[in-house]
């Protein structure tokens, strides 16, 4: 792959986004945004798992620009993340989500006691969902009754552990990241496929731990190759090692990024799906193609020059496509950054539309090419 010439486009790019976030964070405010519906971001409750990366989009603008702006609407988000511990019952595994991108990063950014405190509490609340038989995270809760997901884990859980390797880090209580690596052990056990494709949901025996079968989830069907929980697999995965230097997660990493790369279309932009039968509609994921980018840029910060080229020319060229095939920049009627996320097609859920993870995880990419090396995961 011939490596772009990011010194031009990315400074651009950035500058768009710090635009039109000036324009649409007035209307969004210290709101939680999910989905794009016809133009404008639809507001979930503070509950909703998708609550940090607004404030986290809007942390990492602040960090290059130093605007008050962003770092109030970013403040304002995460103290309205209190209510929703002291609540509880909404909790699940997307605490790390939730708080690692607002109150570690502002903890990161600018010491604040108040936020390390909040995002300590939250690590300990999801310590507490770790099933100490099947050794992982327990996904969601039983949403609607007689529902049982007791067993269930979920690719996507992997974003989650940084939270607890951050925890042990600035504790020193090894406990944290003990859990961690556990769930990330069971997930290289049982969610990656010998050629780097994942499944999203695994099914345990909630009191024995033992496997019962894999579920489809978000992807078309249990065998098949759900392109952001390929994502979520080559993050995750290249944080885990980044924070434990346990080499079999990096292995892990390059092996769901080598099975992504090589699923790809000419515009490096994934479907949300790379195992559809031709019927299916093949829409596009960016929000997939985003996380990817960001996870192949660490895999390339943490390998030997003879590899890491590689791996960064697959991350830019995402991003690169991201922004000139699938941005927004002009369309004032649009408060998303980059068009064309598949939320949840399984359901019909948020389809060919901008998604505010998808946003967040293209402004992470263009931070680290921009060359901002700390990461708030």
């Amino acid at each position: 792959m011939t490596a772009l010439n990011t010194s031009g486009w990315v400074e651009e790019a950035w500058q768009q986004t710090v635009a039109k976030v000036n324009r649409t964070s007035r209307r969004i405010g210290a709101g939680f945004p999910h989905a794009s519906v016809d133009g404008t971001y639809k507001l979930e409750p503070a509950y909703w798992w998708t609550a940090g990366f607004w404030p986290g989009l809007l942390w990492l603008l602040y960090r290059d620009t130093k605007d008050e702006h962003f770092k109030a609407i970013a403040e304002q988000c995460e103290s309205q993340l209190d209510q929703v511990i002291a609540d509880y019952y909404k909790l699940d595994h997307d605490i790390g989500f939730m708080w690692t991108l607002t109150s570690v990063a502002q903890y990161k950014l600018l010491q604040s006691e108040d936020s390390k405190r909040r995002a300590l509490l939250a690590a300990n609340l999801l310590c507490g969902r770790f099933n100490v038989k099947g050794n992982f995270i327990r996904a969601w809760n039983p949403w609607r009754e007689g529902e049982n997901n007791a067993g269930w884990a979920i690719i996507d859980c992997m974003m989650n552990l940084p939270l607890l390797y951050w925890a042990t880090e600035v504790t020193g209580d090894p406990r944290y990241k003990h859990l961690a690596m556990e769930h990330a052990d069971t997930v290289l056990k049982h969610f990656i496929r010998p050629d780097g494709s994942v499944y999203h949901i695994v099914r345990f025996d909630e009191t024995t731990g033992e496997r019962i079968e894999a579920l489809g989830g978000q992807g078309y069907a249990p065998e098949s190759g759900w392109s952001r929980g390929t994502a979520w697999a080559i993050y995750g995965m290249a944080l885990s090692y980044h924070h434990t230097r346990e080499v079999r997660y990096l292995h892990a990493a390059k092996q769901a990024a080598h099975f992504f790369i090589s699923q790809l279309p000419e515009d490096h932009v994934p479907h949300w799906d790379f195992r559809i039968p031709p019927e299916v509609t093949p829409y596009r994921d960016s929000s997939a193609g985003a996380c990817a980018a960001c996870g192949l840029l660490l895999i390339a910060d943490e390998v030997d020059a003879l590899e890491a080229d590689g791996y960064r020319n697959a991350g830019e060229a995402i991003l690169h496509s991201l922004y000139t095939n699938y941005g927004a920049w002009d369309n004032e009627q649009e408060e998303g950054l980059i068009l064309h996320g598949t939320s949840h097609y399984p359901e019909q859920k948020n389809m060919d539309v901008p998604l505010i993870y998808g946003d967040y995880y293209f402004v992470e990419g263009l931070s680290r090419l921009k060359g901002h090396t700390e990461r708030f995961w």
